[in-house]
């Protein structure tokens, strides 16, 4: 990424304090927003789970919607992972997939999101038999009808497991290829513990020889050397989560220095105890430092929030945050999009600055 050309404007015209909390808290709901660490089978909800289930004939192991949600009581990512892959079980036509994500598409921009780059698991499928092809094909028609009726710029990237092997990884990308022009990226999730970021240098060097842009999940239950791992065996230019970065000052440092983005996900740090409330969640203290961090949902069906629940819990929980931070949040979601072009880009930053401006002279919103 670009520096110089991606830095923070001169903000002296925007008077953050001249903002009310209520009217900053307004803003938030309203702003254009970017979206870029969500996994599409993280938005299942219970409700589409029992619907999938019924039109497949699929035996779930809960009676009920009600008994399904008492299960999302995690303890850490591993217990998350457990409901998580029983719930994808449900996934198995291409309409299923059409579904899931057009349902995520319309509360996404129902929260403000005009642009998402969305993670899918094909591995998760592919094992129970479901054809590569009906994975991507309904979330690509999904992510058409996005942009064609609600304005909102959608695009994949495939991810790999990580507690799988890079065998299996390799061979999944390469199942994927016939379907190449529908993804962007290639990333990596699932359990970080005893799963460092090398073991999968290889099949990121393939995903970049093809020209696919690369991100990582580290530093969430993973320790700091798994940040310096995705950036230097994997050449991620998007760190997914990144919050154990303040554990390692030069680390942070280069962080700072290069503007790498930080895909924080604030709901989901807190659901599965990566944080002990969202008052003590270090996001604001990632802004102070200069780091490139802006708020995601992650697995929201899950984690209890999409975009907008996890903006406004952390501006509630913490009122440290203030006008100067969510600016900064909000633009930091648009620098670090990769399937986005310079002049949209810029059209975003000035849409966030004119919101900013009237809400600082105290003027009303338009609609």
């Amino acid at each position: 990424m670009d520096k110089s050309q991606h830095e923070t404007r001169d903000t002296g015209a925007l008077n953050f304090e001249a903002i009310p909390r209520p009217v900053l808290l307004d803003l938030l709901r309203r702003a254009p927003k970017a979206e870029l660490h969500l996994h599409i089978e993280g938005t299942l909800e219970p409700e589409l789970i029992f619907k999938l289930a019924q039109r497949n004939g699929v035996k779930l192991g809960y009676p009920s919607v009600e008994a399904l949600r008492a299960a999302y009581a995690f303890t850490d990512l591993q217990s998350f992972l457990d409901v998580y892959y029983a719930g994808a079980g449900v996934l198995l036509t291409e309409d299923d997939f059409f579904d899931l994500a057009w349902a995520y598409f319309e509360r996404a921009a129902a929260d403000g999101v005009v642009h998402a780059e969305v993670f899918f698991d094909p591995q998760t499928h592919t094992s129970r038999g479901v054809p590569m092809q009906a994975v991507i094909l309904g979330l690509h028609r999904a992510c058409q009808r996005a942009q064609a009726e609600l304005g909102l710029n959608a695009s994949l990237i495939l991810c790999f497991l990580r507690h799988l092997s890079e065998k299996d990884a390799l061979a999944t990308l390469e199942a994927a290829l016939p379907w190449r022009e529908y993804f962007i990226g290639v990333g990596l999730d699932s359990a970080e513990q005893d799963n460092p970021p090398e073991r999968f240098a290889r099949v990121f060097a393939r995903a970049r020889d093809l020209g696919l842009h690369c991100v990582a999940h580290a530093g969430e239950e993973g320790p700091p050397a798994y940040i310096y791992g995705a950036l230097d065996a994997l050449q991620a230019k998007r760190i997914d989560h990144g919050v154990r970065c303040l554990e390692d000052p030069a680390l942070v440092q280069r962080l700072a220095d290069e503007r790498m983005p930080l895909t924080v996900c604030p709901l989901s740090n807190l659901k599965l105890c990566v944080v002990p409330s969202l008052a003590e969640h270090p996001l604001r203290r990632m802004l102070d430092l200069g780091l490139c961090a802006m708020v995601n949902s992650d697995d929201p069906a899950y984690f209890g929030g999409y975009l907008n629940d996890n903006y406004l819990r952390c501006f509630e929980a913490d009122p440290g945050l203030n006008a100067r931070h969510a600016y900064a949040l909000l633009r930091h979601s648009f620098e670090a999009c990769f399937d986005l072009d310079e002049p949209s880009r810029q059209q975003r930053y000035r849409q966030i600055d004119v919101l900013f401006l009237e809400a600082a002279a105290g003027l009303p919103h338009a609609g």
